[in-house]
């Protein structure tokens, strides 16, 4: 991981060292995320035809991992070397190869895999609410726009944010998180800041400051870059309750020309 990767955003991707790199497997629920998440957006992105897919927010590689299962050419894409390091493994355990893997900075995502890329872009798990500047979030998701051919398909997943600011944090542990024995909760919670910690069965604790993202922001973010037709999904389905799920979808795309 270089300073480079880090300049404008806050340096959000050192946090993931490579200690908390090892234990992030056991936060995400391999398997269980494998089978419920997987055949979501395995189906969702292929109803819309996609092939060439890009998964901007890999992580240790569990939805770019499933979507190379599932025949798509993956390229997998962290701002860590050592998430993308465990990625890469994973994938090799799975069975499975990514067409490419490198880091990058959401910021110049266009600079480094070029416009006009790819049908589908994934931000899963939480990940775009690493940023905490309006303007960065703007330009990221111009990037993102960027990288997709005419009619892509972009799909960004949080936790919903609405809920935990209006009434507080519960959380069904159902999505997106599901691997047993970790605990996970909000340390700080307020209208600028979500910092949660991860705490494991051995006892090793790790923090995560995040922006707490309000659905119609992110909309509003999604149409000012360019996207269309957006649509949201709660906990994977839709119509959903804004006050009864602990992760929304949003799905947008860019328009065909």
């Amino acid at each position: 991981m270089t300073e480079a990767l880090n300049a404008n955003t806050g340096k959000q991707y050192q946090q993931y060292t490579p200690s908390f790199a090892d234990y992030w497997d056991d936060l995400v629920g391999w398997e269980s995320r494998l089978a419920r998440e997987g055949a979501f957006y395995n189906r969702l992105i292929g109803s819309h035809g996609a092939h060439k897919v890009v998964d901007i927010a890999a992580g240790t590689g569990v939805n770019a991992v499933s979507l190379a299962k599932a025949g798509f050419e993956v390229t997998a894409v962290d701002g860590s070397e050592n998430m993308l390091a465990k990625a890469r493994e994973n994938a090799q355990q799975y069975g499975v190869q990514f067409a490419d893997s490198r880091a990058a900075d959401w910021l110049e995502l266009d600079k480094t895999l070029g416009t006009e890329q790819y049908d589908a872009l994934v931000c899963l798990g939480n990940s775009f609410t690493h940023l905490f500047d309006h303007e960065d979030r703007r330009t990221a998701l111009r990037a993102m726009f960027r990288v997709l051919r005419p009619g892509g398909m972009a799909i960004i997943d949080q936790r919903n944010y609405d809920d935990m600011l209006d009434n507080g944090y519960s959380s069904k542990h159902t999505y997106c998180y599901t691997g047993d024995g970790v605990d996970v909760g909000p340390a700080e919670l307020h209208r600028t800041l979500a910092k949660f910690e991860y705490v494991f069965k051995d006892g090793a604790r790790f923090q995560l400051n995040m922006y707490p993202l309000r659905q119609d922001y992110l909309t509003h973010l999604l149409e000012d870059a360019g996207f269309i037709n957006v649509e949201r999904y709660g906990d994977l389905q839709k119509p959903y309750c804004r006050s009864d799920v602990d992760f929304v979808q949003q799905v947008a795309f860019r328009p065909a020309e």
